[in-house]
């Protein structure tokens, strides 16, 4: 109980307190497995797999880095769940996926976007959307309740096909 209350008020606080945010982060340094590159104010790096975190999450609270670590796991997911924050707008994100991973390399690097970390909205969706389905929901209700819970006082949801079931 108290994990699920602390949990719940480390998310309002990142919702309130961060935001999303296009603020240049700067400090970082490369993995030796790829790169750092800025797009639009959000941090990409490439790691050599999706075991390997991107540095940029050094910075951040180990709740984020659990986030991120969880996401590549949820990929299937994640791409029906629409983000509220804006980001289809101004870095032409698709899903809740886009927001954490940008891209999967043929070789298996993977770019991350730091854009998830430092948006409250992109980080509590990912949250619920990968908690409800651990809890046994299928993505279609997952998809209705992230829909029903940011219908109001949002942007204008990412253009996210929905899911079969």
């Amino acid at each position: 109980m108290k994990r699920n209350i602390f949990t719940i008020v480390f998310l309002l606080v990142a919702v309130l307190l961060v935001g999303c945010s296009q603020e240049q982060a700067t400090g970082h340094s490369a993995h030796s497995s790829g790169h750092i590159e800025e797009f639009k104010g959000d941090i990409r790096e490439t790691t050599e797999s999706i075991d390997e975190l991107p540095t940029f999450l050094e910075h951040y609270h180990t709740n984020i880095m659990d986030i991120y670590e969880r996401v590549p796991h949820y990929q299937d997911l994640l791409e029906h769940i629409p983000c509220y924050c804006g980001c289809s707008d101004y870095v032409a994100h698709r899903h809740t996926y886009d927001c954490f991973v940008h891209e999967h390399f043929e070789n298996g690097n993977v770019q991350w976007d730091d854009h998830g970390a430092k948006c409250g909205v992109c980080l509590e969706i990912a949250y619920y959307s990968m908690k409800f389905y651990d809890e046994g929901a299928s993505p279609l209700e997952i998809r209705n309740i992230i829909d029903e819970m940011y219908k109001d006082g949002f942007p204008e949801p990412t253009n996210t096909p929905m899911p079969v079931s």
